[in-house]
């Protein structure tokens, strides 16, 4: 007994002391500081050196020049990508700064992997961790005690914007930066049973310290879609509640006051979680609140990441039997949802706990401004306005067909591991073609690009010769939401929507009046029923009448010297 007892005490030392040589600059400064991009690679190099069961590996490129890293925590000390998907484990995949103004996952993942290396706490063995130390390392490297002017602490952190000053949070699915196209191999590398995305949330004051955005159950779907809704979020709300840190859905109000409601937030694929759905991973973006001190928010965040692996673990092989399930459904499954709206007339209560708040007269404008008043706490049950439904369904193609000369898309593709093939002669066949009949340009720039929206298509089966070389898509895989979703050019984050297909939308043959006036009558006595046309359009549009040129415009577009390729949307549809 003597000899037990002795061997626990000593193991205890050993770990208050092999946690105390491994600090983190978060809790040498009391929470006052987080570590520079320097410090952090330092940090959790140094945890690689020491531990078997940490490995930091070396990933893809980043716009700032430096390489994406990828920490792997296993109990087992397998630290194998290939070989740990091999294994009955479950994967947890956590990004951290991908806003580094937001830096509480950064610190809280530190101290959580440290904790699990040195005792504190035990890893379950059935359960892995994969984290991206710092995802924006531009923005990290970019550093101030001035950005995010409304965040309390720490004394200085990095800005939103990347080295391209592009919002990651924005980028999964274009891909603007090598960020994103370096997150795409980690991702489908590591296949992630749950996916986290650390934040922190801007807006109203309220008494929670942290929030949470899931992928929104209806667009998640099927069984996947019931099992979040139903019995892993309120399972997170359940834990987080009796760890003191009672959470609320990420804050959006239904209106002006929270009394009205809280919306529930539509995550499309160009956010991270949104993404993460379209591959069936449980995805979540916890937000903890920006007026929070910074101690309680890394605090909110580690308790939080501890809950995503203790319900996973307990749920193991219910997670991967709703996973393996889905993708092979998701194989046969013969059309998709591409669009969603709310619907406000559903709701479940939500305990809120808010503080007092009024108007009164601002000491730089005169004017009222709004305030809260923190010695006035309530709580109050308010809907949450929580359901979805489907607006647009797409049914499938056989396959898509690609011409070879739109690269960049293909790219695209191929970075996400999308299954496809390379005609291997000149084929001629029959596909449906959309043609693009009307959309809306944004008038400003979002992110780089002014984007395409209200897209209205017309659709025809034609006949078809592609070259040697174009691609061939089937959509037998476990891919095929993502290629839906990115193809069918009126999804709002498809291709189309973000400017890869614009070329098609300005004509590059045309015509001069004077030269095409012969041409154009001789072309009217050849076609009589487009004669007929003319004169019925000119009949009802008064301005059309008097336009020569537009008359003019509208025999050539109606005409072989009209150029096919203007307007058509260059990705074509096998049918079955």
């Amino acid at each position: 007994m003597r000899k037990s007892a002795l061997l626990i005490v000593t193991c205890i030392i050993s770990q208050l002391i092999m946690s105390q040589t491994i600090t983190t600059t978060f809790e040498a400064t009391d929470g006052k500081e987080t570590p520079t991009y320097s410090q952090i690679i330092a940090w959790w190099k140094q945890l690689d050196q020491k531990f078997a069961e940490v490995s930091m590996l070396t990933m893809g490129p980043t716009d700032a020049g430096f390489p994406l890293h990828l920490v792997i925590l296993s109990k087992d000390k397998d630290t194998n990508l290939a070989s740990l998907l091999k294994k009955n484990k479950r994967v947890i995949l956590i990004n951290n700064g991908i806003h580094p103004g937001e830096p509480d996952g950064i610190d809280a993942s530190m101290l959580l992997v440290r904790d699990y290396i040195t005792g504190k706490h035990q890893l379950p063995s059935n359960v892995v961790l994969a984290i991206i130390p710092v995802y924006n390392i531009g923005g990290c490297l970019n550093r101030s005690e001035y950005y995010r002017v409304d965040q309390e602490g720490p004394t200085a952190f990095g800005s939103r914007g990347n080295s391209q000053n592009l919002d990651l949070n924005r980028d999964f699915i274009k891909c603007d930066s090598k960020e994103a196209r370096s997150f795409a191999e980690i991702f489908h590398a590591c296949d992630p049973d749950v996916f986290v995305d650390n934040h922190v949330s801007n807006g109203a004051d309220y008494q929670h310290i942290m929030t949470l955005l899931s992928s929104q159950h209806n667009k998640l779907g099927g069984a996947m879609g019931e099992f979040l809704h139903k019995t892993f979020e309120p399972a997170l709300y359940k834990e987080m509640k009796e760890r003191n840190f009672e959470m609320v859905p990420y804050v959006d109000f239904a209106g002006k006051t929270p009394e009205e409601g809280l919306n529930a937030y539509f995550d499309g694929p160009r956010y991270s979680s949104g993404f993460a759905t379209l591959w069936h991973s449980f995805a979540f973006v916890p937000e903890t609140h920006m007026l929070k001190s910074y101690p309680q928010r890394v605090a909110a965040t580690y308790a939080l990441m501890q809950c995503f692996i203790n319900f996973t673990s307990k749920h193991s092989e219910q997670i991967k039997t709703i996973r393996e399930q889905t993708k092979k459904s998701t194989i046969t499954q013969s059309a998709f949802p591409i669009a969603w709206e709310a619907d406000k007339q559903v709701s479940i209560p939500v305990t809120y706990k808010g503080y007092g708040s009024g108007m009164k007269t601002s000491e730089v404008s005169g004017l009222p401004r709004l305030y809260y008043d923190r010695s006035q706490p309530w709580t109050k049950e308010i809907p949450y306005f929580h359901q979805y439904n489907v607006k647009t369904t797409i049914e499938k193609p056989k396959a898509y067909i690609i011409p070879q000369g739109w690269w960049k898309v293909i790219q695209l593709l191929k970075l996400n591991h999308i299954k496809m093939r390379r005609l291997t002669n000149d084929s001629t066949v029959n596909v449906e073609a959309y043609r693009i009949e009307s959309y809306t340009a944004s008038p400003r720039p979002y992110e780089s690009h002014h984007n395409n929206s209200e897209v209205k298509v017309s659709s025809r089966n034609i006949t078809k010769t592609f070259r040697k070389g174009d691609y061939y898509i089937p959509l037998d895989q476990a891919g095929n939401r993502f290629l839906v979703e990115v193809l069918e050019p009126h999804a709002p984050d498809s291709y189309f929507a973000w400017n890869f297909f614009d070329g098609i939308l300005s004509q590059k043959e045309g015509f001069s009046s004077y030269a095409f006036e012969d041409k154009a009558a001789d072309y009217l006595k050849e076609h009589p029923e487009l004669r007929t046309k003319l004169e019925e359009k000119k009949a009802v549009d008064t301005a059309f009448a008097k336009s020569a040129y537009t008359q003019l415009d509208f025999i050539f577009k109606n005409s072989p010297y009209y150029e096919p390729g203007h307007m058509q949307y260059p990705v074509f549809r096998v049918l079955k």
